[in-house]
């Protein structure tokens, strides 16, 4: 019995222990989950980012005006009241919607993830919930989950697939933030003067239903219990992709960010609550980062095809392939990720313009492809005819030289490359190339045409 009493002892002053190791391993294995968590986004680069819901039926248009910044944005800067505006949800009705084939096309152009609007700040959420009848199951012809069909074609073709939802603003569940907008900003609305002293008293709200709860009443029985829904009915969820938070404080932010665990592997931006919750990484909107603008955090520039993320039937400002790979080169060369958005129509297609541009990015990727994913931004200066990514195994580096503009003398001068050349070829043809060295910069000897007018890829190989 003493001997029994000594043993329990002895492992009760052992567990007392524990705790201070327990907190120090955890602090370990968490550092070093965050880095393989990380891994498939760094490797990525491109990623799709798909902007979808009802508010495709008005496509841009209401009482006859194109309403400026509408998209999923018209309720708001069309002050449209909540009762009209569930009108749109009765005519959504996607029938040509094949998430296979928006996936096999995304994979095609050399996307690696996806990005969908599971709920927008009109809170209309593109799956079915209990936490609100305003869902494209419960009040919509359609009547179907359309995230469940994405994310069994995201499984099946190897494509990781994201959420986006809008955590703080929800314009049609009452409790919901409002951003303000004033009226003028959508159309020229004759009660313009009006709506912005209303809004100016609300808090950005336009219509009493809106504020009939709570902001705590909004994150506990709507928002919390969503992000839950979207853990845990579809399957491995990469990113949760949270906007705008709009009124939101910390102890909302906890909430939803206690609702991760159901996802342990999970990545997210920085959009939950600044600064206290900054998540995986960043998100520069519309705009490619310099890079002294860059402070070391990862990021992924997120950008529209046109001028809009959803769909406005007018907008017609499409960027051209070279642009598109283009951006995709710049955002690589620093380290950065390309999240490039769609806006489907109401029916459930791509805009034509939208699958030209998918295609001809697949297109170019396809042969380059190589010189994009797992890369990193190299050291060298600005480089007047291009961009440069690099790949770095032990004492060996290799280059990928991306030519915008083909040298007419047929040399390329590559400053700061110092590095001793093992090989050099065209990524295209896998043709050998010539190099020299001249003072501090490499010398590749070019043949007079380039391979791809967008950007030529030369692959230079380097050891110590």
């Amino acid at each position: 019995m003493k001997k029994l009493t000594c043993c329990l002892l002895a492992l009760l002053a052992i567990s007392q222990c524990l705790p201070a190791q327990t907190k120090t391993t955890t602090a370990i294995t968490t550092e070093l989950s965050r880095e393989q968590r990380m891994q498939w986004w760094r490797e990525a680069r491109f990623g799709m980012f798909i902007h979808w819901g009802d508010y495709a039926v008005p496509a841009g248009w209401y009482k006859g005006h194109q309403v400026q910044r509408g998209g999923e944005w018209i309720m708001n800067r069309g002050k449209i009241g909540v009762t009209e505006y569930q009108e749109y949800a009765k005519k959504f009705n996607p029938v040509k919607y094949n998430a296979d084939a928006w996936v096999k096309m995304a994979k095609d152009a050399g996307l690696k993830y996806i990005v969908i609007t599971a709920k927008h700040h009109d809170g209309f959420a593109m799956f079915k919930s209990n936490a609100s009848k305003f869902n494209i199951v419960d009040a919509t012809p359609y009547g179907k989950d359309v995230l469940k069909d994405l994310a069994a074609a995201c499984k099946k073709h190897g494509v990781k697939l994201g959420f986006y939802y809008s955590q703080a603003q929800d314009w049609n569940n009452p409790g919901g933030a409002a951003a303000r907008k004033v009226a003028s900003e959508g159309w020229p609305n004759p009660d313009s003067a009006k709506i912005d002293a209303y809004t100016a008293a609300n808090t950005g709200h336009w219509d009493p239903l809106q504020t009939t709860a709570s902001m705590s009443d909004y994150i506990d029985k709507v928002a919390v219990p969503q992000v839950k829904e979207l853990l845990t009915n579809y399957g491995d969820v990469a990113v949760l992709w949270w906007d705008t938070p709009t009124n939101m404080t910390d102890e909302y932010a906890q909430k939803l960010q206690q609702a991760l665990s159901l996802q342990p592997n999970i990545i997210t931006n920085d959009r939950l609550k600044r600064p206290n919750f900054p998540g995986d990484y960043k998100t520069p909107e519309q705009k490619i980062p310099t890079k002294e603008e860059l402070d070391g955090r990862d990021w992924e520039t997120c950008m529209t095809m046109n001028g809009t993320w959803g769909y406005k039937e007018w907008d017609n400002k499409w960027k051209s392939t070279e642009t598109l790979v283009r951006n995709l080169i710049d955002i690589a060369s620093k380290n950065g990720n390309y999240l490039l958005n769609v806006g489907p129509t109401a029916e459930g297609t791509f805009p034509q313009q939208s699958i030209d541009g998918l295609a001809g990015i697949g297109k170019w990727m396809k042969v380059n492809g190589e010189a994009i994913y797992a890369t990193s931004g190299s050291q060298l200066p600005a480089l007047t005819w291009g961009r440069c990514t690099q790949k770095t195994t032990g004492n060996k580096t290799t280059y990928y030289l991306h030519v915008f503009n083909w040298p007419t003398d047929g040399k390329l001068v590559v400053p700061g490359l110092k590095n001793k050349v093992t090989k050099a070829t065209l990524l295209a043809n896998g043709s050998k190339l010539k190099t020299a060295v001249d003072a501090d910069a490499l010398v590749v000897s070019l043949p007079a045409q380039a391979p791809d007018q967008i950007a030529s890829v030369i692959k230079v190989e380097t050891s110590l």
